[in-house]
């Protein structure tokens, strides 16, 4: 049975993704705050990237695939990622990388595929792409990058920051010329499920596989999370649409695995 060790298993992303690969392999995670209700699981271990080398984890768990989807300190991040690339260099351990479309945030013509240039004008695009780069010297069969648009789902952040800021009567930004595609969270940790499973490699774009505007969007989102009387404000940053979306093209996944923008919003809304 394989070993996965999740790195930010508390978080969103990461503590779906145990649930989902727990009954299948041997998994643990880590997890910096939340003592409570992570400290009494054998399988969760806390790691502070901060003030802790993840060596010493690393050599206690001996995981066969690590799957970063750790959050936090963007320098910390970046020496305990090196950390990690040293060690599965000695040990032939995989590395699975939750990146993000942020990495081409400075192409704004058109969405980006997989084996596209990045280049980003952010300063979360940009620390994303340095450990990217380091991943794209390894063995293919080392790593995986997994490029993320915004993650939806029916208890997801984005959706209770949502009805956080219409509850309180609050306007609520949209982007009518910014084109989008999106995902939720069920969706995604069955894709890295699979990833995993069938040990595929490279490069993968997580997103739906249709475009939209990010306005009509929520705006469809906010009708299905039954709200009526919503106050938009609109942001114009260009007079062109700008994309921010990544689309799959060489590491398609099966069609049981691919999402629609439709699907992501039923998703988000269902009882």
């Amino acid at each position: 049975m394989k070993r996965i060790l999740i790195l930010g298993a508390s978080g969103f992303i990461g503590n779906a993704l145990y649930k989902e690969l727990c009954s299948y392999f041997d998994t643990h995670g880590t997890y910096l705050t939340d003592r409570k209700i992570f400290s009494d699981n054998h399988q969760f271990h806390h790691f502070d990237m901060e003030t802790e080398n993840i060596e010493i984890l690393l050599q206690n768990v001996k995981p066969d695939v690590i799957v970063s989807a750790v959050r936090g300190n963007f320098d910390a991040q970046v020496v305990t990622h090196f950390q990690i690339i040293d060690y599965i260099l000695r040990t032939n351990t995989k590395l699975i990388f939750i990146s993000s479309a942020n990495v081409f945030d400075a192409f704004t013509n058109y969405p980006s595929y997989e084996y596209d240039k990045t280049l980003s004008q952010s300063i979360y695009g940009r620390f994303k792409i340095k450990i990217e780069n380091a991943l794209l010297r390894l063995p293919n069969h080392q790593y995986n990058i997994l490029r993320l648009p915004m993650v939806f789902g029916k208890n997801s952040p984005r959706v209770k920051e949502l009805k956080t800021v219409i509850d309180l009567g609050e306007a609520l930004e949209v982007f009518p010329n910014v084109v989008i595609n999106a995902t939720e969270i069920q969706k995604v940790t069955q894709q890295i499920h699979y990833i995993i499973n069938r040990s595929r490699e490279g490069v993968f774009h997580l997103g739906s596989t249709d475009l939209t505007h990010q306005k009509d969007f929520i705006e469809e989102l906010c009708e299905g999370l039954g709200y009526e009387h919503v106050v938009f404000k609109n942001v114009y940053d260009s007079n062109f649409d700008r994309f921010l979306a990544v689309l799959p093209k060489d590491n398609k996944l099966p069609k049981n695995l691919q999402i629609t923008i439709h699907d992501v919003i039923e998703a988000s809304t269902k009882l």
